[in-house]
């Protein structure tokens, strides 16, 4: 019973470790979600703008995904992967519980490469003039 408590207690430990880490990697989305709230009409804008499509497909990928930060990661991910977007969303709805990384995995971008760690860090949407 003892043994039973400390591997259960250890799992636990585990997750939450892996639950902050997993958190952390993409540190910029809160600030990000809450100016793209402030302004929504400006924030598809500026998507349309930054990844130069049109409205439908800008209003297409925001009605399938929840928050403004993964409108954003997922049209990025296309750029980066160069892949179109009904495969990238293909991918989003996948993989959208494994996380960023295996997405990117999937559309065959290192996670580790340059591009997906500059994403890490931040994004050049609402810090460009």
């Amino acid at each position: 019973m003892r043994t039973t408590l400390i591997s259960l207690g250890t799992v636990i430990l585990f997750l939450i470790h892996l639950s902050a880490a997993v958190a952390g990697d993409f540190d910029w989305v809160r600030n990000f979600n809450d100016m793209a709230k402030s302004d929504p009409a400006e924030f598809e804008a500026r998507l349309a703008s930054r990844f130069q499509t049109g409205d439908t497909q800008i209003k297409a990928v925001m009605s399938e995904v929840p928050k403004a930060s993964d409108a954003y990661i997922v049209f990025r991910l296309g750029e980066i992967s160069k892949q179109p977007m009904d495969r990238v969303m293909a991918e989003y709805k996948f993989c959208k519980r494994k996380g960023w990384g295996a997405m990117a995995k999937r559309l065959r971008i290192n996670p580790g490469s340059k591009e997906f760690q500059a994403l890490k860090n931040g994004q050049d949407l609402l810090d460009r003039d």
